[in-house]
């Protein structure tokens, strides 16, 4: 059966003793989730030191991972009509958990790039069915919680770079994956059995992986890919662009990806509030207009710590976009939540993993001033494409 054909809409949870623990379940799934990429971003330097390889023999290895992901998204979608985000995320939570040891213990190239698929797969395949369950929270509960979920992500990846900087330090890769694995572990032990559960009719017919044929899924994926985008420009440039632009030093360069991301998870741990209160096509719109105005004004910033001030504004404005966009995506009518989501997160990703590099090539023409002011533009068109996500508004019926 195709990921749309033959389902039906997702039916929401019975409402029992359980309810109040299904926020917290799926937040755990979150965090535990951004935990181990903190804790994996850690390994890259000691990887690429044991496999004895230059900077660029493993940059292709990191879009070996990338196109892990983005294979494992684009499965998810009838994994998840047919099985429910509960069963999938549980299911892929166990290679998030553990497979970074097997990554720890590999010192052979050739052995390096399956292995790193398989890490970007459960990666990628994790992150679209705990989104998925999100969104049945989401209808359970009848309130937005997509923002504050992500906003565990990065407070899980701040919890493992910062546990992992301390630890790799006096004890070595292995150990420090065997503590994360265990860490990652009970972490899901505890919160993964309370997550809601929205599963469909079965049925015995072959899960056939088809695209689905809503246009308006289509326009949402681009606009998750035109929201992405500039995130991952700050994340992989910002540092590059202030230190080239304004003479500044490692340390001052650092800053501005540093207040982009200390503003965007504050932002997100507030916007599900915000998004109860004014509604998700007001937030979105409010969101877009001051994350261009950052991106704008830190492409021609006369100071570096003015740029890194717009750098910070701009992660205001980003921190909602992504998660309404998701929240509207799982709640169109006629298509699954989990389909909707695995299309729209393949589309959104592939801009962070093939942007960056198109990015740096411009930049190195013209200057990455020019460039995050372009960006700005190109959320415009998320803008004029806001009135798609009153979608995240659907309650629970």
């Amino acid at each position: 059966m195709s990921g749309d054909a033959g389902i039906s809409t997702v039916q929401p949870a019975v409402i029992d003793s359980g309810t109040r623990y299904y926020r917290w379940a799926v937040a755990g799934a979150f965090f535990s989730n951004g935990f181990v990429t903190g804790s994996w971003a850690l390994h890259i330097p000691l990887m690429m030191s044991r496999l004895g390889v230059s900077e660029g023999v493993f940059g292709l290895l990191i879009l070996v991972f990338g196109l892990g992901a983005l294979a494992a998204m684009g499965l998810c979608g009838p994994l998840l009509a047919r099985y429910g985000s509960d069963r999938v995320t549980k299911s892929f939570a166990v290679g998030v958990a553990f497979w970074l040891i097997v990554v720890a213990l590999t010192n052979n190239l050739y052995l390096a790039v399956p292995v790193l698929f398989m890490l970007g797969a459960v990666f990628g395949g994790m992150d679209v069915a705990m989104n998925a369950n999100a969104v049945a929270v989401e209808k359970t509960l009848g309130r937005a919680l997509m923002s504050s979920s992500h906003g565990f992500w990065s407070l899980g990846g701040f919890a493992g770079s910062a546990l992992g900087s301390f630890y790799l330090h006096y004890q070595g890769a292995f150990s420090h994956a065997v503590l994360v694995s265990v860490i990652a572990g009970i972490i899901m032990l505890i919160t993964l059995p309370r997550l809601v559960m929205d599963r469909q009719q079965q049925t015995s017919e072959k899960i056939r992986f088809r695209l689905p044929n809503q246009p308006v899924i289509y326009l949402i994926g681009m606009m998750a890919l035109f929201a992405m985008v500039p995130e991952g420009a700050v994340l992989d440039w910002a540092a590059v662009y202030i230190q080239q632009a304004f003479s500044a030093d490692l340390t001052t360069a650092g800053y501005g990806y540093a207040a982009f991301s200390a503003t965007m998870a504050l932002v997100r741990f507030l916007g599900d509030g915000v998004r109860n209160r004014f509604g998700a096509v007001r937030t979105f719109r409010v969101s877009i207009i001051i994350a261009a105005a950052g991106l704008f004004v830190s492409g021609f910033a006369p100071h570096a710590w003015i740029a890194i001030l717009a750098f910070a504004v701009a992660g205001l404005g980003v921190a909602n976009i992504v998660p309404i966009i998701f929240s509207a995506a799982g709640n169109q009518s006629g298509i699954h939540a989990g389909t909707a989501l695995s299309l729209v997160t393949l589309m959104g990703y592939s801009g962070i993993l093939v942007a960056p590099s198109l990015i740096g090539y411009i930049g190195g023409h013209i200057g990455f001033g020019p460039v995050y002011m372009v960006l700005a533009l190109m959320l415009v068109v998320v803008f004029m494409l806001s009135s798609l996500a009153s979608a995240a508004d659907q309650k629970r019926e």
